[in-house]
């Protein structure tokens, strides 16, 4: 088996609290009405939503099917596993993706992503396939951390 792991790291003016509770703890309500042209709902399949439950993204052209390894409040932590969908071509084992949000020092948030790609074999990943997926990580957030500004009061 081989492996590759991508850590990405994006900065919000959004206070760290607002924007784990709005992409991560509310996500199946707010992002498919910010997304509707492209998600059409995030069900829970198993699980009450926190560590050992399983999700769903049904997007408008596919699903994704995710399970959630560690969801911790206190320290703003999210980490899943995927489980099945088009991010997993014939030749990836499986995806595993660590968040963690951080108070910046200018009271916005630090969010770091750590991608951990598991190959079969001696598969070696595209360049482009892992950047078409932190493309649609980064706009979901960017939509989010905009909803968020423009609506000051929500998620406090």
């Amino acid at each position: 088996m081989g492996f590759a792991s991508y850590t990405d790291e994006y900065t919000s003016p959004i206070a760290t609290s607002r924007i784990f509770k709005a992409s991560i703890l509310d996500s199946h309500n707010l992002i498919p009405k910010l997304l509707p042209q492209g998600i059409q709902s995030i069900k829970l399949i198993q699980g009450d939503g926190g560590a050992g439950s399983i999700k769903q993204i049904n997007f408008i052209d596919g699903l994704v099917k995710y399970y959630i390894d560690e969801l911790n409040e206190d320290n703003y932590t999210y980490n899943y596993t995927l489980l099945e969908g088009d991010a997993l071509v014939e030749n990836l084992e499986k995806i595993t993706y660590e968040v963690k949000f951080e108070s910046s020092p200018s009271g916005g948030t630090i969010s770091k992503v750590t991608s951990k790609y598991y190959t079969k074999g001696d598969f070696m990943l595209k360049e482009e396939d892992i950047k078409a997926g932190k493309e649609k990580v980064l706009m979901m957030y960017q939509v989010v951390e905009a909803y968020l500004l423009q609506n000051p009061d929500a998620y406090i």
